[in-house]
């Protein structure tokens, strides 16, 4: 038996006790199971997950976590439409084991002043399971709305996740991923978003659980289009997590913004891979990468790459990656003003992190990271 036979085939029997779905969504279960069969889990020989072994997901037997059909009628025009499962084994998965679908439809020029809160919630009991998650967010128009995802659980288990987002042109949308996954959970999750003309797009994601975490990042940008993405990440103990992140400006006078920042400790490890794509036609494109990664252990590694791929040739457009340690002078300072010297290290490293927090506009989701983040350095001081 083949290794991509033995790794799929224990889903097999899963993918066939499925409750019946409507025709064409049957047939893009199939479709999609079809695919993870002749593609198998990536492994670290493929470039994009050459610092990321998914073996410990690919060798667990996993339970499928129970959950009620749902998925709208109404998301047939959307669905799968913008998260291609060719060539990814994870979004072709999530795709066969469609079954529990929230999907969010904000209509033309309408302005939804709350943030819509969507809470995923894991649980590993006598065997690990498997949860495949799947949100679709179709934006009207010159409509405007905040999005909030969180993810958190208790025990071994594993999250699949799938995010698409259509905004249409004109339209303001501004979106958060909050992974509070368990300590020994695994989380993999992909987001695509699809971004009409003029639209205003911002994409935050916060990465502070999990054993091992991959979060992946596209957004396609047309003509006028502004998008940015932020991100925070916090590895301790033996924690790993990828973030991938891909900008493709398609058509010209497009804007984008990319910060992400990294804190590792103890004998954690973690990747950034960000590429910006200028089509030949995104003229007067301008785009800023910035990666930025603070090391307090001798044992943790980090791998960044950063990457421009520009087409055009009358585009502005720039990226960078830091790797460094608490600054000797900040930490003397602050001893010097009789502040402990793991005080004064949780002050920085705190400092540190507030720069994407403070980017954050829901102030109750600003608050409770502070507090979050406030505990886990508190902890690592004392």
């Amino acid at each position: 038996m083949t290794a991509v036979a033995e790794q799929t085939g224990a889903w097999l029997e899963s993918f066939t006790r499925q409750q019946p779905a409507a025709p064409w969504l049957q047939d893009l279960r199939h479709a999609a199971f079809q695919r993870f069969t002749e593609l198998g889990f990536p492994t670290t020989h493929d470039e994009e997950w050459r610092f990321t072994n998914v073996a410990p997901i690919a060798r667990t037997n996993f339970v499928q976590a129970g959950r009620a059909l749902a998925c709208p009628p109404e998301a047939q025009q959307h669905l799968g439409k913008y998260a291609p499962f060719d060539h990814h084994a994870f979004v072709a998965l999530n795709t066969a084991f469609l079954e529990d679908v929230t999907y969010i439809h904000i209509p033309r020029g309408q302005v939804v002043e709350q943030p819509i809160q969507i809470a995923h919630v894991g649980a590993g009991h006598a065997r690990p399971a498997v949860a495949h998650p799947r949100t679709l967010i179709v934006v009207g128009p010159d409509a405007h709305c905040t999005i909030v995802e969180t993810y958190s659980g208790a025990g071994s288990y594993f999250t699949n996740a799938v995010t698409e987002i259509v905004a249409g042109s004109g339209s303001v949308v501004d979106h958060y991923k909050v992974q509070l996954e368990s300590s020994s959970a695994f989380h993999i999750g992909v987001m695509f978003a699809s971004l009409g003309r003029s639209a205003n797009f911002s994409a935050t994601c916060i990465s502070l659980g999990g054993a091992l975490v991959r979060n992946e990042v596209s957004a396609t940008l047309a003509e006028g289009t502004d998008a940015t993405l932020n991100g925070l990440y916090l590895v301790n103990g033996t924690q790993h997590v990828d973030n991938h992140t891909s900008i493709d400006h398609a058509k010209p006078h497009g804007t984008s913004h990319e910060l992400y920042k990294g804190i590792l400790d103890g004998k954690a490890s973690a990747v950034f891979n960000g590429r910006i794509i200028v089509r030949k036609d995104a003229q007067k494109t301008d785009s800023k990468q910035t990666n930025k990664n603070l090391v307090l252990s001798d044992e943790a590694v980090i791998d960044t790459k950063p990457e421009l791929q520009i087409f055009a040739d009358d585009v502005r457009c720039t990226h960078g990656a830091t790797i460094g340690q608490l600054d000797a002078e900040s930490l003397f300072y602050l001893q010097s003003r009789g502040i402990g010297k793991q005080d004064a290290r949780s002050l920085l490293t705190y400092a540190f992190a507030q720069d994407i927090i403070d980017r954050i506009k829901v102030q109750s989701l600003r608050d409770s990271l502070e507090r979050v983040l406030f505990e886990k350095f508190h902890e690592r001081a004392h």
